[in-house]
């Protein structure tokens, strides 16, 4: 296990990687306390990073960062499937490699690391095995026109042009159509419609960011 942690109870840490297979004791209570924990960890350092999103953006970010397949990839990346303590048919069945054993088991060894060094070492272990992962999912997170904006600048080339072209409808459900345009590395435009000018600019932007990709792409 490649944890950064030294345990002065290791009867903690052999509890949180012993599944239900085994019979009792086993890590589900381990597993619900750890589960608190994590969420808790990662609100509070996705709410530093993220300082002009809303709740509903924050808990979109939380969801992908603790659902269980992502938090089986931090489990793989400490090994803890080598030592995970399975029953037979477990065993027999490569319960070792399943998401949800691994991601059960990490969120179990968290809060046996609070339960033998309390709450602020098991946040410096969070923040230690989640801050990359948050700030990759901050450049992920960003809007397309931020992204096409980005894109040129580290090239050197001109910012998109945006323009809107005509308006639909009532004033309290208009539509708006709005072209992207670029003059370099390629001539590339495209129209979107949307409910609202941004959100409009938004969806072209994305057209022309996948465009330019896509020919920079090409032998």
């Amino acid at each position: 296990m490649k944890l950064n942690y030294g345990f002065r109870d290791p009867a903690l840490a052999q509890l949180a990687l012993t599944h239900r297979s085994i019979g009792k004791p086993n890590n589900e209570r381990l597993e619900f306390l750890g589960d608190a924990l994590l969420g808790v960890i990662v609100a509070e350092m996705l709410y530093e990073a993220h300082p002009k999103s809303n709740e509903g953006e924050l808990s979109r970010l939380r969801a992908q960062l603790v659902n269980g397949q992502a938090l089986a990839v931090v489990a793989r990346d400490l090994e803890l499937g080598d030592d995970l303590k399975l029953g037979a048919g477990e065993l027999k069945t490569g319960g070792f490699r399943r998401d949800s054993i691994l991601a059960d088991a990490f969120e179990a060894l968290l809060a046996a690391i609070y339960l033998d060094s309390g709450f602020d070492a098991c946040r410096r272990v969070v923040r230690e095995l989640f801050g990359e992962r948050i700030v990759a999912l901050r450049r992920s997170s960003k809007d397309a026109k931020t992204r096409l904006q980005e894109h040129l600048q580290g090239g050197g080339w001109p910012l998109p042009q945006y323009e809107l072209t005509a308006s639909h409808g009532e004033d309290h459900a208009k539509t708006f159509d709005v072209s992207c345009s670029i003059s370099e590395p390629l001539p590339l435009s495209a129209e979107a419609s949307g409910v609202s000018r941004r959100a409009a600019e938004q969806d072209a932007a994305e057209t022309v960011l996948g465009q330019l990709l896509e020919q920079q792409r090409k032998p």
